[in-house]
């Protein structure tokens, strides 16, 4: 019984998932349950409400790309670097498509969600960090401030979800993600024009 309730649960979040890529925060609780194939009143018993079921989707969403940096740490074919850039942008394979680059709406409409969105952003970086401290003892990376780094990664992420700065010009969230990470490990000044 527990696990069919976990399998309905994951076929919820997947679901939601799926209509929030076509239809953003407008979507429906009528339009999950279409998608997920079951009754609206199913999808009340296992959330309360449309707050509740985002609630879950971003725990369910920031576990599944700890998972993906848990591999990556474990990776031993990997240097350093090739790891810091993979775990910076990671996204699992199914969500790279969700458009992220609407998750400001949420700061107006669902206020609650929004903050769990920045709280998940701000914890879970020891692992990240410790990587960087191990990179710079190896002198792999460069002696930085790692509470920079993680502020100016932090800033950056919670900019993309308070405004529609991707939406405007026309960014995908892992493109978005992609240029960031790539400016932060190379910089900007070219190689050969080193200051």
């Amino acid at each position: 019984m527990k696990e069919s309730k976990a399998l309905q649960r994951e076929l919820i979040l997947t679901a939601t998932l799926k209509v929030f890529h076509e239809k953003g925060v407008k979507l429906t609780m009528d339009d999950i349950a279409k998608s997920a194939g079951m009754s609206k009143k199913t999808l009340y018993r296992t959330f309360s409400d449309k707050e509740d079921l985002f609630l879950k989707l971003v725990d369910y969403l920031f576990d599944s790309v700890k998972e993906g940096e848990k591999k990556i740490l474990e990776n031993r074919e990997m240097t350093t670097p090739e790891k810091l850039k993979e775990i910076l942008v990671v996204l699992p394979d199914g969500y790279k498509d969700l458009g992220y680059e609407q998750l400001y709406m949420l700061q107006e409409k669902y206020p609650a969600v929004y903050e769990k969105v920045k709280e998940r952003l701000e914890t879970g970086w020891e692992g990240t960090l410790a990587l960087m401290e191990e990179g710079i003892a190896k002198g792999e990376l460069r002696k930085v401030n790692l509470v920079m780094v993680k502020l100016m990664l932090e800033a950056t992420w919670e900019r993309f979800f308070q405004s529609d700065v991707l939406v405007r010009n026309q960014i995908t969230y892992p493109e978005a993600l992609e240029e960031v990470v790539g400016i932060i490990l190379q910089g900007i000044v070219m190689p050969e024009h080193d200051i």
